[in-house]
């Protein structure tokens, strides 16, 4: 039996992921917002299911809560940062407080995440972060650009940070869903449009979100099943692209990076003091 603790665990992936973890015998300290936001399964599980209640803006709260988590389960395996939103409108058109309430949820709330449990699975001798980024963490699209800016600023901070902590044993895994059936679209917070985009990408990016023209391929339960089954294996890789779209993307857009690079290499070396 593992413990997890998984942030948004209310509802898409990580209510999958906490119902498929309790199944098949899992301990799981789950982190809502609202005290009732699992009683069914709270009734269900009894005590294999501990819940934390904070939001990930409240630093000083999550702390309390993670803290009270490891002290009251005794040890946590699995860390789950799940819990996230998105942003949708150009760049110009999304208001100050958006791009706070953006940038707190996705980037600093999952970043003072991790500080919270390091101490915890430091002490116990290791463990293993588990991050839900998205194709998005490495590729851009418009109108999606304060998202884009948390997550691959979260990818960032957890590359630099897998260094840091491998040698206490700690492992770090970033999952990169592409467009999965989770509700997601529908949680998305719009920005007022400016009609000076209408006749851009950003404006051909919002008619086609409204008019449904997006594939959406992924599965919510085989991706939350993928993401189990490497956090499971013994030596897991930092990254895992899941579903068709986000793996083609991911592979053609880094391709197409790589290839800009390697043209201006002579450039490059032309920087260096002589």
């Amino acid at each position: 039996m593992l413990t997890w603790l998984i942030t948004g665990a209310s509802s898409g992936l990580g209510l999958s992921m906490t119902q498929k973890l309790l199944a098949r015998g899992d301990r799981v300290a789950a982190c809502v917002r609202r005290a009732d936001a699992l009683s069914d399964l709270q009734a269900q599980y009894g005590g294999q299911l501990h819940l934390c209640r904070f939001d990930m803006t409240d630093t000083a709260a999550l702390r309390v809560e993670i803290d009270r988590a490891f002290s009251t389960l005794g040890r946590i395996d699995r860390v789950v940062s799940n819990a996230g939103y998105g942003l949708f409108g150009a760049a110009e058109e999304v208001s100050d407080a958006q791009i706070e309430r953006q940038i707190a949820t996705n980037l600093t709330g999952s970043i003072q995440l991790v500080r919270a449990v390091l101490p915890w699975l430091r002490a116990q001798g290791g463990g293993r972060i588990v991050q839900v980024s998205s194709e998005g963490g490495q590729v851009a699209y418009p109108n999606f650009s304060l998202y884009h800016a948390s997550k691959w600023g979260i990818e960032g901070f957890l590359e630099s940070l897998a260094q840091e902590v491998k040698p206490f044993a700690i492992d770090v895994v970033i999952a990169e869903p592409g467009p999965t059936q989770t509700g997601f679209g529908g949680g998305l917070d719009h920005a007022r449009p400016l009609e000076i985009y209408d006749a851009t990408p950003a404006g051909d990016v919002r008619r086609g979100i409204a008019n449904g023209d997006f594939a959406i391929t992924g599965d919510a339960d085989r991706t939350v099943e993928a993401i189990i089954a490497v956090a499971d294996r013994q030596n897991p890789p930092l990254r895992v692209p899941l579903g068709s779209i986000a793996y083609d993307h991911l592979v053609a857009t880094l391709g197409a990076r790589l290839r800009e690079i390697e043209g201006q290499r002579e450039l490059a070396y032309s920087a260096d003091r002589i």
